[in-house]
């Protein structure tokens, strides 16, 4: 009689769990959608924002609707995880004391790349269905992505890796997939073949190495490589990074930036650090305004890297860069 138990056990667990998909929907459905279009201007998050909290597609797709956030830039754990990578979810990070890099003890490294040999393998084999279902559960909460960041675009990163991010991104329906810069133009150009290939665009992020001329080798090798231009690290390498250069950058590549990252930073000068909107030397409102007179289509990623003051968390920082952008733009 045991087996008819465990069968009968089974079925219903199955049943209670495809309920459950199933009331999440219906939920998603009735919940207000967010909006975070002002002036033209879609104002959007990288999800890196929320790295604090714990990180699924579910309570991404809650941080955003509290957030009234309606795009996003998605970092591609919580979407492997989601589509059932063996990798399964990172913890919430704890961020560093200020002014400090992360640091990892040997034994966190050695979990870091089983974990990346588990994604590995399973990236150069996954179907994209899971992907495809995944636009429509955030399509249903009306969010929707324009950027997808996996970590499978490295040098190291296997030709089947680069595959999956790009059709990852596209059955996600996003124009790009982000990545930092690479160090060689080898690997500008493999990843701007494999766009060219997949029409999707590769955005390249830099960090205080950014200068006018940095991305000019990896945009000439391909149409399909592109900028993720960070204005808060622009403006934080200081010199002959200022706010008119800025924004004379913007408007000379505005065709080729696929999408922004936003933050407050001061200057080099000043110290660089990040701090909250408005007590940087980052000109958040000069490159809003810019991007809504020229009507640039280009979406802009609220990236929250300031320290987090005591008693609030990363949604209700981002909601504060979400109200300090809609101020500017309506």
């Amino acid at each position: 009689m045991a087996q008819p138990t465990s069968r009968r056990q089974f079925l219903l667990q199955s049943a209670l769990a495809g309920t459950s998909l199933l009331l999440t929907r219906d939920l998603l459905a009735f919940q207000p959608k967010p909006n975070s279009v002002f002036g033209g201007v879609q104002i959007g998050t990288i999800t890196y924002s929320f790295r604090s909290m714990p990180g699924s597609i579910e309570d991404i797709v809650k941080y955003c609707t509290q957030c009234g956030i309606s795009a996003i830039e998605l970092m591609g754990d919580a979407a492997e995880a989601w589509a059932g990578s063996p990798a399964g979810l990172m913890p919430p990070m704890a961020p560093p004391p200020p002014g400090q890099q992360m640091v990892f003890t040997d034994e966190q490294r050695a979990a870091m790349r089983e974990r990346n040999q588990k994604a590995k393998a399973w990236r150069e084999t996954v179907s994209m269905e899971k992907f495809v279902e995944l636009k429509k559960l955030l399509d249903k909460a009306g969010i929707s992505v324009y950027a997808y960041k996996p970590n499978a675009l490295g040098e190291n990163n296997s030709d089947a890796e680069i595959e999956y991010a790009m059709k990852a991104a596209k059955a996600l329906g996003a124009t790009s997939v982000t990545v930092e810069l690479p160090a060689k133009a080898a690997q500008s150009k493999r990843l701007g073949d494999f766009g060219s290939k997949h029409k999707v665009y590769v955005g390249y992020h830099a960090h205080t190495q950014a200068t006018d001329t940095l991305w000019d080798e990896a945009l000439a090798q391909s149409p399909y490589n592109s900028m993720n231009l960070d204005c808060g690290h622009y403006i934080a390498a200081g010199g002959n990074n200022t706010t008119a250069s800025l924004l004379a950058l913007i408007e000379a590549k505005h065709n080729r930036i696929t999408s922004m990252h936003l933050k407050d930073r001061k200057t080099k000068e000043n110290g660089g650090q990040n701090v909250e909107w408005g007590k940087g030397d980052t000109p958040i409102k000069d490159i809003l305004m810019l991007l809504k007179k020229k009507k640039y289509k280009i979406p802009v990623s609220i990236e929250l890297e300031y320290d987090i003051p005591q008693g609030s968390d990363a949604v209700k920082e981002v909601s504060k860069c979400v109200a300090y952008a809609k101020a500017i733009l309506v």
